[in-house]
């Protein structure tokens, strides 16, 4: 007996002697402190504070740590010696909704250091219907695209099934549902119509939109009267949204616009943001101080609205905004139809030419048709006139400008899309520098090579990012670095609510690029504007590297970013 409870005391030793080992041999089996570190870097952390040195360490696709990690053990170690390591950059307008399906690594993104993507600009990527699907047809045969969503809900799942190259956000387009519900055509909705419009918003904030747009040039959204944009935002306020607007004109009317979209604002009680803001038409350059002075002046008042730039001064559009909104009424079939009939072209010919206020006319905006670069187009016949101004295009057909101009869309179904230099560098300038506008791209992801290699987009799809590092900051001073990496990230991640991005703190995700500021420059030009910018050596999305000493990986580690009104099905 005395030897058996001796043994068990023994057994009991041992075995706390054995836990005891094992405790002490925990700290030496763990996993590495990080991932990845970044060391030796000037970290510009987003909020515009003057930058700092330090090592970034990285576990689980998040900042774990800011400080001296030269004792942490590590997965990986990038040395960013003497380089610039920033927060990854936010697009707030990408239009990558058709084209990440075709090449979801979105080369033209990354090479800028794009990070994050926000999409949809009116004509959303859904909702659809059987209706519009056929209506847009032309679109996804372009792209080659099989449409088999319905819903945000269900888009969105298509992409977390194949993965993506960058982190994707979207609005819910106030077009959008208005074709759903009323087709193309001129007319109001009823009650009724007008409640299946607000329900359908509702189902996309559930969804994960970040709220809704409106592009009020592009027809049928011209059709929409404010109260109708009122409702539908009221929608998205109480979901937390933002109401995003290409204002419904950009030029002779740019301040009433402006004040329609204040007033939505103000009656939703929605915060406001107003893409790519400029002043249109040769007759307007100089007014973007006008501009300025009135947004001051709506946020002194205490109304929160924002705008964005690219910062160029040729925008990119639909050739079909050319035509008077009365002529899409119905559609691009009814536009085409109206342009074979002598009577109704000479009406369109007529309205273009003599100025009026009530729309936006670009005819009026420009120099002549020699500011007008044709780029992207779908009938592979027109292929040859990528690249080329309407004014050449008039003599290779033997026409005015403005016949070639009907004749093209006619040709094309209404699909070309063109470059427009309608505006003034000075303005550009002065839009660029207001602490409130943050960086938009306002072109679809592309790259060099397959389907979308074909087209030709305006550079700024290619270079937009790195553009104003090289020209604003380096060489023209416009911005300080600092800045510049602000409204590249802290203040669209602000105005977007995305809490966890947008800043290099410990917590947040690790969308993280790293370059040389004396280097980095965009090489896409309106000639030739297929070409990737230089100059990022990495660029981490949710800490895994789309972009790994200068070359693109192939990762697809980006993430859906959907609003707070976001509910899980």
């Amino acid at each position: 007996m005395i030897v058996r409870e001796e043994a068990m005391r023994v057994d009991r030793g041992l075995r706390i002697l054995a836990v005891l080992f094992l405790v002490a041999l925990i700290p030496c089996l763990r996993a590495q402190d990080f991932d990845l570190v970044i060391t030796n870097g000037h970290i510009v952390d987003g909020t515009g504070s003057p930058w700092y040195s330090g090592d970034l360490g990285i576990r689980a696709g998040k900042i774990s740590v800011l400080g001296n990690l030269s004792q942490a053990s590590r997965g990986r170690t990038i040395d960013a010696q003497g380089k610039v390591v920033a927060p990854g950059f936010i697009d707030m307008l990408g239009q990558s909704e058709l084209t990440i399906l075709v090449d979801p690594r979105l080369p033209s993104k990354i090479y800028q250091g794009i990070t994050t993507e926000v999409t949809g600009e009116g004509s959303s990527v859904a909702p659809l219907n059987d209706v519009t699907i056929q209506s847009d047809r032309a679109n996804y045969q372009h792209y080659l695209i099989d449409p088999d969503w319905r819903t945000f809900g269900q888009y969105f799942a298509r992409l977390e099934r194949q993965g993506i190259g960058i982190n994707l956000a979207s609005y819910v387009g106030a077009t959008q549902v208005r074709r759903l519900v009323l087709g193309d055509e001129d007319r109001q909705p009823t009650p009724a119509q007008l409640e299946t419009m607000k329900e359908l918003v509702r189902q996309a904030m559930q969804d994960g939109a970040v709220g809704v747009s409106s592009a009020l040039e592009y027809a049928p959204a011209p059709y929409a009267q404010t109260e109708e944009l009122i409702a539908l935002a009221k929608e998205a306020s109480r979901f937390g949204g933002i109401y995003a607007s290409h204002i419904r004109n950009e030029s002779d009317q740019v301040l009433t616009a402006i004040d329609e979209a204040l007033r939505i604002g103000r009656e939703a009680q929605i915060p406001i943001e107003i893409w790519h803001i400029k002043v249109a038409g040769k007759q307007n350059w100089g007014r973007m101080r006008e501009v300025v002075d009135k947004i001051n002046q709506a946020r002194a008042q205490g109304i929160d609205i924002t705008a964005d730039t690219y910062a160029y001064t040729a925008w990119f559009n639909n050739l079909s905004a050319f035509v008077p909104p009365w002529a899409h009424d119905g559609g691009d079939a009814k536009l085409i139809e109206r342009l074979r009939d002598p009577g109704m072209r000479a009406r369109i010919r007529k309205e273009m030419i003599e100025p009026a206020g009530d729309w936006d006319n670009e005819w009026q905006e420009i120099p002549g048709p020699e500011s007008v670069l044709i780029g992207v187009v779908q009938n592979s016949k027109l292929l040859p006139l990528e690249g080329k101004t309407l004014a050449e295009v008039a003599r290779i057909w033997n026409k005015d400008a403005m016949d070639a101009l009907f004749d093209l869309l006619i040709e094309d179904q209404a699909f070309t899309s063109v470059a427009v230099f309608g505006m003034s560098e000075p303005d550009v300038v002065l839009a660029l520098e207001q602490p409130w506008v943050s960086i938009v791209n306002d072109s679809s992801g592309a790259s060099p090579e397959g389907i979308l290699g074909q087209e030709h987009p305006h550079p700024r799809a290619y270079g937009t990012f790195p553009r104003i590092l090289r020209k604003y900051v380096r060489e023209e001073k416009k911005l300080s670095l600092e800045d510049a990496i602000r409204k590249f990230s802290a203040l669209a991640a602000q105005r977007m609510r995305f809490t966890d991005r947008g800043v290099l703190k410990a917590g947040m995700w690790a969308d993280i690029v790293i370059f040389d500021p004396a280097t980095i420059r965009d090489l896409a030009t309106y000639d030739h504007p297929n070409q990737l910018s230089q100059g990022m050596e990495y660029v981490l999305v949710n800490g895994v590297p789309v972009i790994d000493q200068g070359k693109m990986t192939g990762a697809r580690p980006g993430k859906i970013l959907r609003g707070g009104g976001y509910r899980p099905q």
